[in-house]
């Protein structure tokens, strides 16, 4: 999702970059070549470090980490440079390898594009091998480029449904407790019809309209359905015969019907107000939701459309500077940042899932039996970005340099078919331009 706290920017969304500038990106060249490694240097003196600026209270919880690693021992020193979020991931972009810090942050589909263009080293002889154990599956999938790690996160991310249970109960509507018993895709169109007849315009679905589908939130939250119909974005470096697929066509056209129930939530407040009975979004919306309808707040997953349900994941991640010279320091200083105690001030703050599995398990959101426990469950049964099979729920984002051509193009078909297109034209010319794209650079290999 470019992933973050900064927000889908016009909601109060943590744990998604999503609306960062992914396409500025897809004008980098010079990728390919020797894999870029990190001096170990001695690992002692002062590191640099590079965050984006977000929600205060993670600026908050990221300046105490580093204030506590500096103080908890001598051999180290953080010297931290907070770049507002806006700007980061073009400042990044912009800024030559031999110029970015030790240590810099970067929303996870961001990633490859970076390792190709040679910003980052692989971080596995650096961070502990304690460090790495304790990542969740989903966490490493998400910063693995040909078996190597180039990062790790401090949280995660993760989509469902949020349902008003008065709203629902008054209409009949039987709804899933789990990943195990989601609505199918004609299970989750009955539910609304039936919701629509109790409705006094109709409109009982929220599916976050406001932050634009042609936007980061058009990808991270619609691709699932593509996933779940059993079709994908890219296959095998090709998107031709997987975006355009028989399966990911009639998931779309699905998709496409159900605008008829969409409360375009101008106000951001469609759901909360009680308009709209179910909400379409992620884990961020937590707080805000269950502040306003407290006990009649239910979390369910995304439709099944054939393949099992999915949700997205992925969010800003950890990693070391292609040209650190003191890389040994850069992991010490990982190893504190992704321990126990910074993870869970962090995650206090912004509400997003642990992305470790002890800070996962001590959750009191998303632990088990906690509110927030689909969203767990999602993450512990990740996809990976290729092999995505119905036992499998969380899907990373195309792990490839050419991510911001993919989320371009999909995004764009997806708002014209929400607009009325025809599904099959609209998939066959984003599969078109992204392999085209590919062509035109070689397929963005990666060595």
């Amino acid at each position: 999702m470019n992933s973050t706290s900064r927000r889908f920017r016009g909601t109060a969304c943590t744990g998604l970059a999503l609306v960062l500038p992914l396409a500025a990106l897809a004008a980098c060249g010079g990728g390919g070549g020797t894999d870029a490694a990190a001096e170990a240097g001695s690992g002692k003196g002062t590191i640099s470090v590079w965050a984006h600026q977000g929600q205060k209270s993670e600026d908050a919880a990221l300046q105490a980490a580093v204030k506590s690693f500096n103080s908890s021992q001598s051999a180290v020193k953080v010297e931290l440079k907070l770049i507002p979020g806006n700007d980061y991931t073009k400042t990044i972009t912009a800024t030559s390898a031999a110029e970015l810090p030790d240590v810099l942050e970067f929303d996870g589909p961001t990633m490859a594009n970076f390792v190709y263009n040679k910003k980052l080293a692989p971080i596995d002889d650096h961070v502990s091998s304690e460090t790495m154990s304790n990542a969740t599956d989903a966490s490493k999938a998400q910063g693995e480029i040909g078996g190597k790690h180039y990062g790790l996160g401090m949280y995660d991310s993760g989509l469902g449904i949020y349902g008003n249970k008065k709203l629902l109960d008054a209409a009949g509507v039987k709804y899933p407790t789990s990943v195990d018993d989601a609505w199918t895709a004609d299970g989750f169109t009955a539910a609304l019809k039936a919701l629509k007849a109790k409705d006094s315009d109709g409109k009982t679905l929220d599916v976050q309209e406001n932050n634009g589908l042609t936007t980061e939130w058009g990808t991270y939250g619609f691709a699932p359905i593509v996933w779940s119909a059993g079709g994908s974005l890219l296959k095998d470096g090709k998107a031709e015969g997987a975006l355009d697929s028989p399966e990911a066509v009639s998931a779309l056209k699905t998709f496409q019907s159900w605008k008829t129930y969409v409360d375009p939530n101008t106000d951001g407040n469609a759901f909360a107000k009680g308009r709209a009975a179910l909400s379409w979004v992620g884990h961020w919306m937590y707080p805000t939701y269950s502040e306003a309808l407290g006990d009649d707040l239910v979390v369910l997953p995304l439709p099944d459309f054939g393949n099992g349900p999915k949700t997205g994941q992925g969010s800003w991640t950890w990693g070391i500077g292609a040209d650190s010279k003191n890389a040994k320091a850069a992991g010490t200083f990982m190893d504190y940042l992704l321990g126990d105690t910074s993870v869970a001030a962090m995650t206090t703050a912004n509400g997003a899932p642990p992305a470790t599995k002890s800070a996962l398990a001590a959750s009191s959101l998303y632990k088990q039996g906690g509110p927030l426990q689909l969203f767990a469950d999602q993450l512990a049964k990740p996809c990976g970005d290729s092999d995505i099979t119905t036992s499998c729920v969380a899907v990373t984002r195309p792990v490839t340099a050419g991510y911001p051509t993919i989320t371009a193009k999909f995004s764009e078909a997806l708002n014209s078919v929400y607009g009325g297109a025809d599904p099959e034209d609209a998939l066959a010319k984003a599969a078109r331009a992204i392999d085209q794209d590919f062509s035109d650079n070689a397929g963005y290999e990666i060595p």
